[in-house]
């Protein structure tokens, strides 16, 4: 069996983050903890490794602080909700999702992402629930495989989900991990909510 490899977005997005915050010489020396120095000068465009996957970023939660390793996950992560909106989301299901009523389109948007989980969840699972809130949920996670933290450590998945759903369901969405398998739990969770009362997606 071939091993379970996650989309390129994972490593390019946290060289970027990575790059913009601290710089080149600190992106060059992450890379290099991580066994990776050889994705900044032949950036990988096709699927990676989960394992590859796991060790970058489990390299860059062990290397800073957490309150910068969690910002650059942020970063990633957003950037990575960027690249899909530009080049693997139609503009007509944009426009589509952003005319619809929000549960309506985060239905629409979490059968998306349940259909393409495989580039993003690898061997892991994903799932969605819609009560009583939307809560995505990854189970078998490789990015916790082997950890243990405090704190949730989904930051990257958090942001991206963030970013989709803000863009093209509503403009004050927010996706926050509720549990994480880093810290013990079965399964990764996310809760997704907006505020009822305020404007669509912009």
């Amino acid at each position: 069996m071939d091993a379970a490899r996650i989309g390129p977005n994972a490593v390019t997005r946290v060289a970027e983050a990575v790059r913009a915050q601290a710089g080149d010489a600190a992106t060059a020396a992450l890379f290099g903890r991580a066994g990776l120095a050889g994705y900044l000068s032949r950036p990988p465009e096709t699927m990676v490794p989960e394992d590859e996957v796991a060790r970058l970023h489990r390299t860059l939660q062990e290397s800073l602080p957490a309150v910068d390793a969690e910002a650059i996950a942020l970063d990633a992560g957003r950037r990575t909700g960027d690249y899909l909106l530009a080049h693997r989301i139609p503009r007509p299901v944009r426009h589509l999702l952003r005319a619809l009523p929000a549960p309506l389109a985060t239905r629409l948007l979490i059968a998306a992402i349940r259909r393409h989980a495989w580039t993003f969840c690898g061997s892991g699972r994903f799932d969605a629930t819609f009560t009583p809130e939307p809560r995505l949920t990854i189970t078998g996670n490789p990015l916790c495989r082997g950890r243990r933290t405090e704190a949730p450590a989904c930051a990257y998945y958090a942001a991206t989900f963030e970013r989709l759903f803000r863009a093209l369901v509503h403009a004050e969405a927010t996706v926050t991990e509720i549990a994480c398998e880093a810290t013990g739990a079965p399964a990764c969770v996310f809760a997704l909510r907006w505020p009822h009362a305020a404007s669509r997606a912009a």
